[in-house]
């Protein structure tokens, strides 16, 4: 599936192909600070299928717990997350970011991860009051 996205303010812009059947929830606590919620929600690249159009994302490396190294990029405008990639010239996949995805509402999470970390409320949000906007 083609995707195209794009940051809050507009400055970056990308186009990318990604398989459907690979969106996933992060629960871990890296996931949670980096986004300032309970979750982070991605969907990795095809290979090679990655292409900034617009705009030039800022960079801030991450080491894990584990020793791994993360290359997460955002906006330097606005702040947006837009992916994260191994900290290389010319990673081979991106994981996208899915709330910057213009067709996130086709991609349907299929796997949650860290779960272990999770806050407890986060695995079951169909309870409580819902609004179709701001009450």
């Amino acid at each position: 599936m083609k995707v195209t996205g794009h940051c809050h303010c507009g400055e970056i812009s990308f186009e990318a192909e990604v398989d459907p059947a690979q969106v996933r929830i992060c629960h871990c606590t890296d996931c949670q600070t980096l986004t300032g919620t309970a979750f982070r929600t991605t969907v990795p690249s095809l290979p090679g299928t990655f292409v900034l159009k617009s705009g030039a994302p800022k960079i801030y490396i991450k080491t894990a717990d584990s020793g791994n190294k993360r290359a997460h990029a955002f906006c330097p405008d606005c702040g947006t997350p837009i992916y994260a990639a191994a900290p290389e010239p010319s990673p081979a996949s991106y994981g996208l970011r899915i709330g910057v995805l213009d067709r996130r509402v086709e991609l349907r999470p299929s796997r949650q991860g860290w779960c272990r970390s999770a806050l407890p409320w986060s695995m079951d949000l169909t309870g409580g009051q819902h609004f179709e906007r701001q009450p």
